[in-house]
């Protein structure tokens, strides 16, 4: 992806893809970064080498939101609102979509729809000089209440919702928001080291993972019992299971083949 784009796609490692949210000055979510997120995540989901992905913000801040002056349509009438809103889901469905684990770096404000960006991560950690506002009420509509309240809780996400107020770190880090709070200079390699850690696990298991947490909430005990039996008869039948019991017991990283 050319770094004319508002999205950068960067590959530290094999296993791993950095993507940077680049539209300044606060990286808002116009159509074309929108657009550029989803397309960097249905590459990466394609390519079976990437085992995990780190979503982040240039700069200093992680993501605004939407981009005000393209919002202002939403104004002019309810199929302009529908089609704006249906547009935005597709990023925050195609995230959760994503084939592999997703880990939000927030490097700096989470505003509105950045802060929905981060709660359709799989995790989130955040630097000190980040800070996390439910900006719906700020600007006469709802937003966050979703996932935010199936993040955090009914208590919390009452209060971050509808007083629109900003919240620190440390307060994110109390509700269960974020997992992780570093100095910004640290955050990247912290979001590195964990993405590393989860690319050195089974692919095939780490995967099946992903998308049975994402399915658990909606489960009653029997559909749970029977998708999980599902999957670990899979699992366990796989040559990847294999290989990770072997290099276990021989203290040796596993060579996994997603078989």
């Amino acid at each position: 992806m050319s770094n004319e784009q508002p999205v950068t796609v960067s590959r530290p490692d094999p296993h791993i893809a950095v993507v940077t949210i680049d539209n300044p000055p606060q990286n808002a979510l116009n159509k074309e970064a929108r657009e550029g997120v989803i397309l960097a995540l249905a590459e990466l989901s394609a390519d079976l080498d990437i085992r995990c992905v780190v979503l982040t913000g240039a700069g200093r801040g992680f993501c605004a939101g939407a981009d005000l002056s393209e919002t202002r349509r939403v104004a002019t009438g309810p199929e302009e609102a529908r089609t704006y809103l249906q547009e935005f889901d597709e990023l925050v469905l195609a995230i959760e979509a994503c084939r592999v684990p997703v880990i939000a770096a927030i490097n700096g404000p989470a505003v509105g729809g950045g802060l929905e960006v981060a709660l359709a991560c799989d995790i989130r950690i955040a630097a000190s000089s980040s800070f996390f506002i439910a900006a719906g009420v700020n600007v006469g509509l709802i937003a966050n209440f979703w996932r935010l309240t199936r993040t955090v809780g009914l208590g919390p996400a009452k209060e971050i919702v509808l007083t629109g107020d900003r919240y620190t770190p440390a307060q994110a880090l109390q509700w269960g928001l974020v997992t992780e709070v570093h100095p910004a200079e640290n955050l990247l390699p912290a979001a590195l080291a964990k993405a590393k850690r989860i690319a050195s696990r089974v692919p095939l298991s780490v995967e099946r993972v992903k998308q049975s947490l994402g399915e658990a909430q909606t489960m009653n005990l029997e559909t749970y019992m029977t998708a999980q039996g599902e999957a670990f008869v899979a699992l366990a039948a796989s040559k990847d299971h294999t290989e990770a019991l072997d290099s276990f017991l021989s203290k040796r990283p596993g060579k996994f083949t997603r078989e």
